[in-house]
């Protein structure tokens, strides 16, 4: 039994002197706001007397990593994080959790609540405190289930999806086989590995984030269950409607459990002979006998009903198979449409499988277009999953948006549905006929279908309509969440930096303004949402070469400090900018940086920065702006910086103009962690008031350089 640490005198630590504090700030996307976060605590608990050590668990992974002995001796813990960190180290300490933002613009309230915040006792969530909002624990763990289960069906999905593209025949009786034994009937069985495990992965960590290390096997053996229909009397499995089910149960299960008193010899194997065992017993069995019946039901009932509608009108037969198809992607609404579909085929109906094979590619296209068509919505792991999504729907893997959909139901399963309802009916209008039980382009490219150009328009059809919808939808479901004061994601996922609306200075969304981060770890790929390249910039209105800098223009003048890992040269800084407005600020500063002749094209880097500013403003607040972009339109990366005695209206949610403007420009091959690493250490340092202050006023570029050179 974990008992209450001694309560030393407010204000005071164990010895009687300052505090000890640990921290852990983290964020989704792991970019700007984690280590602004720690900035502002440090920041607060050095002029309050105290001892800090914080935790970053940004992008380029955990840095300052908390030991067991920081744990031992620390007073109290503050966890400053919109995304789930692990609190077993933390039992028997104070610990108190909110949101990122709260790190940002209140560390020394939370230094001051956490002094009075209840005991962590393990074993699961620690409740946020009032004042600092904190995502929902359900929430929590269905994004840990996701984030966990994606790898899993990227791989599964592209193995499989490679195999039937290069050793896949048509079969009228076997849709698309490869030969027993075969190359790539090999890598189509890893493949199948793949997908077979995606959901139970997504049930036991779902289990995991709820009940800690005793949920994971009942959460993944549950999930296991759920998804293999012959356990319970179905053809079809639960699929990932019955992992998340299955997760959630498993998680809250071991919680009830743990709450049993137990006799203290009984304790030490608790957590990993008795709550496994008999947590994954009471699951399997309750959804074998319990859970399992109805979905058989189901799947034998809506057999039979579909059988008597096979002399009602193509469209609306069409229209409901796909609406089933899209339902629930593998689950038994899905299996029931498909093997209707597939079993007409011998008796010589096969235009009944040409309205599922149209359905069946319609969510994963029309979800990787989403992605595409409004990036500021998804994170870069979503926006990754997207392009592994497009890749699948082009194979016929409706798997491919799972991913989605198990993110947020809400949203994405009703505009799969009405994508796959259009796309059916366009199909069953169209007559459209598919000779094997397969689906997507790849049947239509083996040969298989017949009226190719119909089912190509009904599938980019039910693909636009899926796609539009779900922004749409998306995009209204995160307006309610803002007018209600909730965190607002910067990813239809909610993954982001959520900020409680009123709080000046923070973003939004993610790690920067307009619910888009500062930093989204991907930057901008095509600058498709940005604009238009004719107003990218006119090279006869660049500023002139002689007000570039105020020192010589020589990368190895005197006394010039390494600034950045040599990213900010004396060609690079400007100590006025000429522009008034973002854009002129911009192509100002793209001259700064071509000065070093790492850029190839002035006009590209400029419309792809202006672009990423299309997603959402740069400005991060507190006077400050870091514009960016990836593009081989740099050689290599490069570093401005430029101040506005005025400022420069950036469109900062805490209002102020921006003064001091970095852009940041890298190659696509260097985007990843060295993009990154420069955002968080200038990130980290600007929080710093005496160094905006020093750079505000310094004299001259050598003086500007000298108080960057303290980055490092």
């Amino acid at each position: 039994m974990t008992t209450s640490p001694a309560v030393p005198p407010k204000g005071a630590g164990k010895s009687g002197q300052g505090l000890k504090l640990l921290a852990v700030t983290a964020c989704p996307t792991g970019i700007a706001h984690t280590y602004m976060a720690a900035e502002k605590l440090t920041q607060a608990a050095e002029s309050l007397g105290h001892a800090i050590k914080v935790e970053t668990q940004g992008s380029i992974g955990a840095e300052n990593v908390l030991t067991d002995n920081d744990v031992r001796d620390a007073d109290y813990v503050i966890i400053a994080a919109d995304k789930d960190v692990d609190r077993g180290r933390f039992a028997g300490k104070r610990v108190l959790a909110v949101g990122v933002a709260e790190g940002i613009h209140h560390p020394e309230a939370l230094i001051e609540r956490v002094q009075s915040a209840p005991v962590y006792e393990g074993g699961g969530a620690a409740a946020p405190e009032g004042g600092g909002r904190e995502r929902s624990v359900a929430y929590k763990a269905l994004m840990n289930g996701v984030s966990y289960m994606i790898p899993f069906v990227v791989v599964g999905g592209l193995l499989i999806a490679i195999s039937l593209a290069l050793g896949g025949h048509p079969q009228a009786d076997g849709g698309l086989v490869m030969p027993e034994g075969s190359f790539w009937k090999h890598v189509n069985d890893i493949g199948v590995i793949g997908f077979t495990l995606m959901v139970p992965i997504l049930s036991g960590y779902i289990a995991y984030a709820i009940g800690d290390r005793p949920a994971l096997v009942p959460g993944m053996i549950g999930g296991w269950i759920a998804n293999t229909g012959a356990l319970y009397g179905s053809k079809a499995g639960a699929g990932f409607i019955g992992a998340i089910v299955t997760g959630f149960l498993a998680g809250f299960l071991v919680q009830g459990i743990k709450k049993v008193k137990v006799p203290k010899f009984v304790q030490p194997i608790m957590p990993i002979i008795v709550i496994p065992i008999v947590a994954t017993t009471m699951l399997g069995l309750f959804f074998i006998f319990v859970l399992g019946r109805p979905i058989s039901w189901v799947f034998t009932h809506l057999t039979g009903w579909l059988g008597g509608m096979t002399g009602a009108s193509a469209i609306v037969l069409g229209a409901l198979l796909g609406l089933m198809i899209a339902f629930d992607m593998g689950g038994p609404v899905n299996k029931t449409a498909f093997l209707f579909g597939s079993g007409l085929i011998a008796s010589g109906n096969q235009t009944v499988m040409g309205m599922c094979a149209a359905a069946i590619p319609v969510m994963p296209l029309g979800q990787g277009l989403a992605t595409l068509v409004r990036k500021r919505l998804y994170t870069e792991q979503e926006r990754e999953t997207g392009m592994a999504s497009l890749f699948m729907g082009m194979f016929g893997i409706s798997e491919g948006a799972i991913p989605f959909a198990a993110a947020r139901p809400a949203q994405v399963i009703p505009a799969n549905m009405l994508g796959g309802a259009v796309a059916g009916a366009v199909a069953g209008l169209a007559g459209v006929s598919d000779a094997v039980p397969h689906g997507g382009p790849i049947v239509a490219v083996l040969g298989a279908i017949g009226g190719v150009p119909m089912f190509v328009v009904a599938v980019v059809i039910g693909a636009v309509v899926t796609a539009g919808t779900t922004v749409t939808l998306v995009d209204l479901a995160e307006r309610r969440k803002g007018r209600r004061g909730e965190a607002v994601p910067a990813g239809a996922s909610g993954e982001g930096d959520g900020v409680r609306s009123g709080d000046a200075g923070a973003a939004s969304g993610s790690d920067g303004a307009g619910g888009s981060d500062v930093a989204d770890g991907s930057g901008v790929v095509d600058g498709s949402s940005g604009a238009d390249a004719s107003d990218a910039v006119d090279v006869s209105d660049a500023v002139d070469a002689s007000d570039v800098t105020d020192i010589p223009c020589t990368p190895d003048a005197p006394g010039t400090p390494d600034v950045l890992s040599g990213y900010v040269t004396p060609q690079t800084v400007k100590t006025q900018l000429a522009a008034d407005d973002k854009e002129a600020a911009i192509r100002e500063m793209a001259e700064l940086a071509a000065a070093t002749g790492k850029v190839a094209d002035v006009g590209e880097l400029v419309r792809v920065a202006l672009a990423r500013e299309a997603q959402g403003s740069t400005g991060l607040g507190e006077e400050i702006a870091i514009p960016h972009a990836k593009t081989d339109a740099v050689t290599a990366p490069v570093v401005a910086f430029a101040r506005s005695a005025e400022g420069i209206d950036w469109g900062s949610l805490d209002g102020t103009a921006a003064k001091l403007v970095f852009l940041i420009a890298v190659p696509e091959a260097a985007a990843g962690d060295e993009h990154l690493r420069i955002l968080a250490l200038l990130a980290r340092k600007l929080m710093d008031t005496d160094f905006r202050a020093r750079l505000q006023e310094a004299a001259d570029a050598a003086a500007v350089l000298r108080v960057l050179g303290e980055i490092t």
